[in-house]
Parts: C-alpha cells; sequence; structure tokens
C-alpha cells in the first residue's frame, strides 16, 4: 500500500462554502464504488491509499485531487461522471481567502500593490513562494506548504487575461537583495520580475533604501483593486485596523498614499536596471 496517503487530497476547511460541491463528489464517489461492486477497502488497495483516506473523500471531508478523480474514473469505469468535477476540485483545494483574492483579482481592472517585506505574491516564482511558506511560524504542514504554493501560482493566470488588467507594482529595495530560499532561488526570482517588467500592462518600481522621503514607512502594505464599475476594494496593513475597505474615501486615501510612493519610487526603466544590477551581484 502507498505509504503516502495524504497524496490523495485535502483537508476541507470548516465552513468552507464550497464544502456542498466537495461532499456531491464524495456522494457520487462512493455510487460510483458500489455500483463497481467494490468495499472502501478494495479500492484504496487498488488506487494505492488508505481505507480511511477512501472513506474520508466518501464523507466530503477530504477534497478528492483531480489526479484521484481521473484515475478512479478509469477504475470504477464512472464514464466520464467523477472527471467531470476535476476542475472544481483542483479550485477547492486553495484556502477559501485564496478563492476570495483571486475572484477579485479576476475582476479587477486595476490592481496597485506596494510591498515592503518580500517579493509581492502576484510576483513570486513557485520556489520563492514556497521558501516563504516553509519558513512560516508556526509551521505550517507539507500539505499546507504544498497548497498555498498551489494556490499562489494559481493567481498568476492574471498576467495571461484577456483583456489585460494595468498592473502596477513597487517593492522595497530589501525584497530585492534579502536572499530567501537562498542565492538560486532568488537569482530566478530576480529574472522572473524582469520577465513581467517588460510586458505592456505592468508597471514595476523599485523603492531605493536610501530614500530621505518614504510615503509608505508608516502604513505599510498597500493593495488596491478597481473593477469596470467604478468601484473598489482595498487594503492597507497599517490603516483602518488592517481590514479591506470599499468605500470611496478609504480607497482615495490609499490611491492618494500610493502615488505618492510611486512618485518617489525609481521610475519603471531605471527599477529594471536596478533589478539587473541586483541580479549581476548574485
Amino acid at each position: 500500500m502507498n505509504e503516502g496517503v495524504d497524496d490523495a487530497g485535502w483537508d476541507l476547511e470548516p465552513g468552507d462554502e464550497i464544502e456542498p460541491v466537495v461532499q456531491a463528489v464524495g456522494r457520487l464517489l462512493k455510487v460510483c464504488r458500489e455500483a463497481a461492486g467494490m468495499r472502501p477497502a478494495d479500492m484504496a488497495e487498488i488506487m494505492g491509499y488508505g481505507e480511511d483516506m477512501v472513506r474520508k473523500m466518501e464523507r466530503g471531508v477530504r477534497i478528492p485531487r483531480p489526479e484521484f478523480l481521473e484515475r478512479a474514473d478509469q477504475v470504477l469505469k464512472a464514464q466520464g461522471h467523477l472527471k467531470a468535477f476535476m476542475e472544481d476540485m483542483r479550485k477547492a483545494r486553495y484556502p477559501k481567502k485564496v478563492r476570495e483574492l483571486k475572484a477579485l483579482e479576476d475582476r479587477a481592472v486595476e490592481i496597485l500593490v506596494y510591498s515592503n517585506h518580500n517579493i509581492q505574491g502576484l510576483l513570486q516564482t513557485p520556489e520563492y513562494a514556497r521558501a516563504l511558506f516553509e519558513m512560516a511560524q508556526p509551521a505550517y504542514s507539507p500539505d499546507e506548504v504544498e497548497r498555498g504554493t498551489a494556490a499562489r501560482m494559481a493567481r498568476k493566470a492574471i498576467f495571461e487575461r484577456e483583456p489585460a488588467p494595468t498592473l502596477s507594482f513597487v517593492q522595497e529595495q530589501v525584497t530585492l537583495e534579502r536572499p530567501l530560499g537562498g542565492k538560486a532561488v532568488l537569482a530566478r526570482q530576480l529574472e522572473h520580475l524582469l520577465e513581467l517588467g517588460k510586458l505592456r500592462n505592468v508597471t514595476l518600481q523599485v523603492m531605493p533604501t536610501e530614500r530621505e522621503e518614504h510615503a509608505g514607512v508608516h502604513h505599510g502594505l498597500i493593495h488596491v483593486l478597481k473593477f469596470a464599475d467604478g468601484t473598489g476594494i482595498g487594503r492597507c496593513s497599517g490603516a483602518f485596523n488592517g481590514r479591506p475597505v470599499s468605500n470611496p474615501k478609504d480607497l482615495r486615501i490609499l490611491e492618494l498614499r500610493y502615488g505618492m510612493i510611486r512618485a518617489q519610487a525609481l521610475p519603471p526603466r531605471e527599477s529594471l536596471a536596478f533589478i539587473e544590477q541586483a541580479l549581476g551581484r548574485l
């Protein structure tokens, strides 16, 4: 029997609104298994997973991996009924907060981000993102690290969206120099920033450490999303108690603050040159 039983799927977060879909897939899995004349132990043996894992998926408390559903569809001769839920389960594996954020980013026509501790999530490579999750305290489980990394990479689909949104990022110099995950990881991350910085809808700027005036030092991270209907939502780690805001007055404050940060940062062309120099020093 396969020792890596956790590879079968992910635990469902309590109260997640996607729970009914996961439970429906579990019931379908059970129906298909029984129709094939198999016991949970029989299916577990064929699939290479623990019996308890199969029972958890059938009860809807464990999210099946898409690959599990694809193979189960073949084993149980489900005629594509299980495979039809592969994309739903692929989305379900992402933490609830990430799904909500991605839904907002998918609607946004403009995104403004100032990041001061690490490379912003939308800009991260898989290796850099994984390194961040692995150094979290309290420590994440391997499953949580994998889910978090996969979810963050799923958000990067925004760079391929049509019509393309306008994306503006300001990164602190230190985030380009701190070798989180090691120098090789940072080097690939900087190369990725240079690639993204060449996209016509992306503006990437660097805030030099030597700046004597800095509109972001007091309030920290800023994240603003604007939508086609003129509405928006934003968050600033040091303002409004860190909560998301959507009323025009509060959004205006965040936009003004971000605008000042952009003005104080290096222009886009100089910023890309700065990143190239940082890469050359590794």
